[in-house]
């Protein structure tokens, strides 16, 4: 019974960690590189689809910063988790389809968006037990 509680404690901060981390990412991406310094890739994306990136990037950002909100926020919801792994696949196929030549950097799509699809992974694995926890009761 105590080792349950401590499993079940333990999953509740593995859960709220990745949670804090995947909604951190979508922050930091929509802040950094798209409203306080328009990055150069994210200027040759834009352009690579025929947008102007002064426009679209800032406006990405604020999406993206809206998520990594909705992330934190509605904890007992799987749904900003099951958007955010969409968003990313649906971004690496897209850098695949317009940009290949990205995937072949140091820092690419493939490593970044993959290891924080996994993040979500986590967060969804894990959501019953945090659930459970946040309403005050135990599952089991």
């Amino acid at each position: 019974m105590k080792e349950d509680i401590c499993v079940e404690a333990s999953l509740v901060r593995i859960h709220i960690a990745a949670r804090c981390m995947l909604a951190f990412v979508f922050i930091y991406h929509g802040l950094v590189p798209k409203i306080l310094w328009l990055s150069a890739m994210e200027v040759e994306l834009a352009s690579a689809h025929g947008l102007n990136a002064s426009v679209i990037s800032p406006l990405a950002g604020a999406l993206e910063i809206l998520l990594g909100l909705a992330l934190v926020l509605w904890r007992r919801s799987l749904l900003p988790v099951y958007a955010a792994i969409a968003l990313l696949a649906a971004l690496l196929v897209d850098v695949m389809i317009v940009r290949p030549d990205l995937l072949i950097e140091a820092f690419n799509p493939v490593t970044l968006n993959l290891a924080t699809m996994f993040i979500g992974y986590v967060v969804i694995v894990t959501q019953a037990p945090a659930g459970a926890k946040i309403s005050g009761t135990r599952s089991g």
